[in-house]
């Protein structure tokens, strides 16, 4: 962001049980459209991995954390719908690892390392009726990393956090596209 854009001091400071892995590509850290790393300056309890690097091997299995329900944010076939429903079940704190990038570099995030085979994958189910968006997105209903996190927190820590997530992204996406001579509307609501 140019400097008159900036809006570090808008990003809410949210201290939660929940703890956030974006787990990013190498190339995904360049990118002015990244969401994801705005998410993990708003929720404390987070963390960024890169992954990608050539030459650099990572050990995910230091990813999965004892005393916390770990899973993976990934739409696959056997995915299950990330609901407060499902949260309630549960019987620790929830892990959630989020694979960030373009679709190509994420999506191989849950087959490539085997590591993570036997967390259980979740996905959301909300429709993007974003646009513009910050960049063009390879299926109907795709949506920014951050748009994803906002609506995965709304169901584990509540709408109110979810709210302030969207609100941050609404904000990225605003400013941006400002950038660019583009006036959008806000975003849906988690």
């Amino acid at each position: 962001m140019h400097q008159e854009r900036c809006f570090c001091s808008q990003i809410p400071k949210l201290e939660l049980q929940t703890k956030l892995t974006l787990v990013i590509h190498s190339r995904e850290l360049a990118r002015t459209t990244n969401t994801g790393v705005l998410a993990t300056r708003a929720l404390t309890n987070s963390q960024v991995i890169v992954r990608g690097r050539v030459g650099e091997q990572l050990d995910f299995q230091k990813l999965i954390l004892p005393h916390y329900t770990n899973l993976l944010l990934y739409p696959s076939p056997t995915a299950i719908e990330l609901t407060a429903d499902f949260i309630s079940k549960t019987s620790h704190p929830i892990h959630l690892l989020v694979p960030d990038g373009n679709w190509r570099q994420a999506s191989k995030v849950h087959y490539r390392y085997t590591e993570l085979a036997e967390v259980p994958r979740v996905m959301i189910k909300a429709p993007s009726v974003t646009s513009p968006r910050l960049r063009p997105e390879t299926t109907e209903d795709g949506m920014a990393t951050l748009q994803a996190i906002a609506y995965a927190f709304g169901a584990i820590e509540g709408e109110s956090v979810g709210g302030q997530l969207m609100r941050l992204y609404d904000l990225k996406l605003r400013l941006t596209l400002e950038g660019r001579g583009v006036r959008p509307q806000s975003s849906t609501k988690p």
